[in-house]
């Protein structure tokens, strides 16, 4: 059952995978790492909802702002 936050917004990761481009790295490295899980790099892959502290471990190992990982695009009706 979708919230109607959820309607009119949606996740995505393109910051984290362009910063992933931008250094080189394979998103596999995520999970070589043990950052990541790989059904969480699967559902990072599709967009789909993480836990934040999931995102937090990924700010934390690039040292960045969560704005580098992850944004919200809100869909225009």
């Amino acid at each position: 059952m979708s919230t109607e936050i959820e309607k009119k917004t949606k996740i995505s990761y393109k910051p984290l995978f362009k910063l992933l481009l931008d250094k080189n790295m394979k998103k596999s490295e995520l999970v070589e790492e043990k950052l990541l899980s790989s059904s969480t790099l699967a559902k990072l892959g599709k967009n789909e909802y993480v836990a934040l502290d999931v995102i937090e471990k990924l700010c934390v190992r690039f040292n960045v702002p969560i704005q580098d990982i992850v944004e919200v695009e809100l869909n225009k009706e």
